[in-house]
């Protein structure tokens, strides 16, 4: 812990640099430097949301494609500044802008500010942009400044990140803590104070961080909400563990075999959410599997990169689906134990979790760090909400409609229940 509050310090000791020129001047955004960053671009906007950046070519629509239900109608019209730019790094996966570097960021300074500020990463492997629609616009509408990062790497190569396994993933949290301490003092050059509150939100990749900004870096934060989230701990459950007894059985279950139905329940998929499988089978399970796995155990397939596509069960060593993490050697729970959770949040949290999501099922995921807080003592900072019908993304709502509910409307609740918690004093139910 005194080692990464030291590598935030260090991060955010380096000068920044001037901004460079705006669309529109005379609206203040000349004067701001984002400490610590080594470049910044600022520009005056007349919307800072989606309905503004997509046609102005501030944002980027595909990092936050499958993210929202389809029809999803947001708030628009909140002028102000945007800053773009990134921090001092190393690693080169995110190309936006054409920087080809990593730790980029994005801050949004309504003209209009109610003097708070949320923060966010985002889910998966995807980029700076990926909240703009489902956290971005609506906390923009209600007045709050808004901070974005891209974790310090994203795409398919995060592991080629760092130096030993599961650096890649705790540099996520070192990023977030390093925009959050910046994001203030550009709010505060703005408007001239820091702001009076300071939450932090996310989806997936994104709520992880809520939950591990809570425990590491508490006195950033007034609070936060987590939607979905991931979830590490060194004995289990991670993706590590849930995810290759899907990757086993699911291609058995759709031939047919019998007993493989009831090895993807037992593995904590649910009951109901069979039709979301076959989707996350083809897109989620196999891909991430190998890329975390490539992180936090890099050993297990050689000299190869993230293994082998889909390989068949009973391929043999190195295999991700043939993957049993109790087995591997003490190194490699180390390695997971530093990118854990532990349940001693520091400041209110609320978590919503959809009861069919098979990506980072309930079981396995929501219910079992609502546990966890409860053993660490801090159950009275945290309200956890089982969202029946909602999987890991609302995308997934237009080819079930049936099925799924969309859960966009549960984390604005949520969000909005965390602000009357935090400013006054309303215990949520």
């Amino acid at each position: 812990m005194l080692r990464a509050i030291a590598l935030v310090s260090v991060l955010l000791a380096a000068m920044a640099v001037p901004v460079g020129a705006a669309a529109d001047a005379g609206c203040g955004e000349r004067g701001l430097r984002v400490p610590g960053a080594v470049r910044s671009v600022a520009v005056c906007l007349p919307d800072l949301t989606t309905a503004g950046t997509v046609p102005a070519g501030h944002t980027d629509p595909a990092d936050w494609a499958g993210l929202e239900a389809p029809g999803t109608v947001n708030p628009s019209g909140v002028p102000g500044i945007q800053i773009d730019g990134h921090f001092p790094d190393s690693s080169k996966t995110n190309p936006t802008h054409g920087w080809n570097q990593d730790s980029q960021f994005v801050i949004r300074l309504p003209r209009r500010w109610n003097g708070g500020l949320v923060v966010s990463g985002p889910p998966g492997v995807r980029e700076q942009y990926a909240n703009d629609r489902i956290i971005g616009d609506h906390v923009l509408a209600r007045g709050y400044a808004f901070a974005a990062t891209d974790k310090g790497n994203t795409g398919p190569a995060i592991h080629t990140d760092g130096r030993r396994p599961g650096d890649a993933i705790q540099e996520w949290h070192l990023r977030m803590a390093q925009l959050t301490q910046a994001a203030k003092r550009v709010a505060a050059q703005k408007y001239g104070r820091e702001p009076r509150y300071t939450y932090v939100a996310g989806l997936s990749a994104g709520g992880y961080l809520v939950r591990g900004q809570l425990e590491r870096f508490p006195w950033l934060y007034t609070g936060g909400v987590d939607w979905n989230s991931l979830f590490f701990a060194s004995k289990g459950p991670s993706l590590l563990t849930t995810l290759p007894p899907a990757l086993r059985a699911y291609p058995r279950y759709a031939a047919g075999k019998p007993g493989a139905h009831e090895e993807m329940l037992a593995a904590g998929y649910p009951a109901g959410s069979e039709p979301l499988w076959g989707y996350h089978h083809k897109n989620l399970w196999d891909f991430l599997q190998r890329i975390v796995r490539e992180e936090l155990d890099p050993s297990y397939d050689g000299a190869r990169e993230a293994g082998t596509p889909f390989c068949a069960e009973g391929t043999g060593a190195g295999c991700d689906t043939d993957y049993e993490y109790g087995s591997r050697p003490r190194e490699v729970q180390d390695a997971v134990r530093r990118v854990s959770l532990t349940g001693r949040i520091h400041r209110p949290l609320i978590s919503v979790q959809g009861t069919l999501d098979v990506l980072t099922p309930i079981s396995k995921y929501g219910d079992v760090y609502a546990q966890m807080v409860k053993r660490a003592g801090r159950e009275g900072l945290h309200r956890y909400y089982r969202v029946p019908g909602g999987t890991h993304t609302d995308g997934l709502s237009g080819a079930f409609p049936a099925l799924v509910r969309p859960m966009q409307a549960d984390f604005l609740i949520a969000f909005a229940r965390l602000a009357d918690w935090t400013q006054r004093g309303v215990r949520p139910e």
